[in-house]
């Protein structure tokens, strides 16, 4: 099958929008989903220090499945399919990229770094990933990095924020045996239990359930140690208990501390209410931990090497697009994604402005399955004429309910870009008080006239009575 294209065409069209149609019914989607933490590390000298946890990539969603078949037959059968990556950072003008195979098995760059040579105070991560037949599938990019020399030291103030971490932040936890690279273990899931992997990482989300005391509002959303807090894995949704996260000092667990967290913190988790109980691993378990007391000072506790944790922020990127309705010659990159809608005017002449990054020309607005008249402004705007409701249908115009269509972006190749936003067709005021009558009626067309002419008898009559 050839690629279809969206163009003037009237057959074109038709023939796209059905292909869209059926894409709506069972989508189709590739996702490339990229896990990073939030901040690097820098190495100095002929020290390499990778990269913690580090970057994985996902690839999810029936697509790819789909695809492997589409290639499968074209006779190039298994070995065409596999899909290769490399992974570098961001080269800002220089030609001399290290990259990094990925292992798809492991998902992880294990071994990426950026140098003192550098003297970039951010950076991304690029990921290019292409099929063993030699088919480049596209380039994708990380969020923002930050560079730091090493984890701040110093009590953290209001005005220098951006270190620290906040209510709904998500975070990876890891535990470090005397600073060898080799004994890093990651707080995971596996299997519906928490488990301490040296393979993968998970990343959670950390939310604020309390506040004991301190000089940092509240409201700044900023978690403190001494706060209890509950760690929610963002793949499962499996939560730890509610725990006391304490500044961790030389093995010790300080319970007088409340100053802020910051990324790559030292910290350990009280479970509430437990006279001295912390979360701990033991090889790949994960168990709870009896801290000593110190008898000279009642403000801390011994811990073990297996409770105390490394925090720091993680981010998460996802890419998502389906070529099920063309044979895509071309990359997928740069894949649009969409971050918000604007709508202005209403009735015959509404305009949806699209917000977002990596728009061009080549981009329409689709709602559901109807293309919409799409104007190019700049690679983070377009414009739209949003289609009449009738376009979906000519029942449409007189069942007044709320209709929800979601909102995608189609290359003119026909290469789908799905998004999580939708737009609402609202009925007019004046058909609302019928609303709340029609989902009571039956099918009878008679009585729907019938409901629909009394509506407007009535709506004539107060407008009569107010003139």
């Amino acid at each position: 099958q050839g690629p279809v294209h969206s163009g003037s065409n009237p057959d074109q069209l038709d023939l796209l929008r059905d292909g869209v149609r059926r894409y709506l019914q069972l989508p189709a989607d590739q996702t490339v989903l990229i896990l990073h933490a939030k901040v690097a590390q820098k190495s100095y000298g002929s020290e390499k220090r990778f990269f913690c946890p580090p970057p994985c990539v996902y690839l999810t969603g029936p697509g790819w499945k789909l695809k492997q078949e589409q290639i499968k037959a074209r006779d190039l059968g298994e070995a065409g399919f596999r899909v290769c990556g490399y992974m570098g950072l961001d080269s800002m003008g220089s030609s001399h990229m290290e990259t990094q195979k990925l292992n798809f098995e492991e998902h992880c760059a294990k071994a990426l770094y950026i140098s003192d040579t550098e003297k970039r105070k951010h950076f991304r991560l690029v990921l290019k990933l292409f099929f063993s037949n030699g088919q480049e599938i596209g380039t994708f990019h990380s969020k923002l990095i930050k560079v730091i020399s090493k984890p701040s030291q110093k009590k953290q103030s209001l005005k220098n924020t951006d270190l620290c971490i906040s209510s709904g932040s998500k975070v990876s936890l890891f535990n470090r045996l005397r600073s060898q690279t080799v004994s890093t273990r990651y707080l995971s899931v596996e299997g519906g239990t928490f488990i301490a992997s040296a393979r993968q990482w998970a990343a959670f989300t950390l939310h604020l359930e309390h506040c004991t005391r301190g000089e940092f509002p509240l409201r700044e959303g900023y978690i403190r140690y001494g706060s209890v807090v509950q760690l929610i894995c963002t793949a499962t949704g499996i939560t730890l208990p509610p725990l006391i996260i304490r500044k961790v000092t030389k093995q010790y667990a300080m319970l007088d501390v409340d100053e802020p967290i910051s990324q790559l913190h030292k910290c350990a988790f009280q479970f509430q209410g437990s006279e001295g109980m912390y979360l701990c691993l033991s090889t790949e378990k994960v168990i709870q931990f009896q801290a000593s007391p110190c008898p000279k000072e009642a403000n801390r506790e011994l811990l073990n090497d297996g409770s105390c944790w490394t925090i720091i922020g993680t981010e998460t990127v996802e890419y998502t697009f389906s070529d099920s309705l063309a044979c895509i010659q071309d990359p997928v990159s740069p894949v649009p994604l969409i971050t918000m809608l604007e709508l202005t005017g209403g009735g015959d002449v509404a305009m949806l402005e699209v917000q977002g990054e990596n728009f061009h020309a080549n981009l329409k607005v689709w709602f559901g399955d109807v293309e919409a008249e799409t104007m190019y402004r700049t690679p983070k705007s377009l414009v739209c004429v949003v289609p009449d409701v009738s376009a979906f249908g000519s029942d449409w115009r007189w069942l007044r309910y709320p209709i929800t269509v979601p909102l995608s972006l189609i290359r003119n190749d026909g290469l789908i870009y799905s998004s999580s936003f939708t737009f609402t067709y609202t009925p007019e005021q004046s058909f609302l008080p019928a609303l709340q009558i029609l989902p009571k009626l039956t099918q009878d067309s008679d009585t729907l006239l019938n409901s629909i002419h009394q509506e407007f008898t009535r709506t004539n009559f107060h407008l009569f009575m107010q003139s």
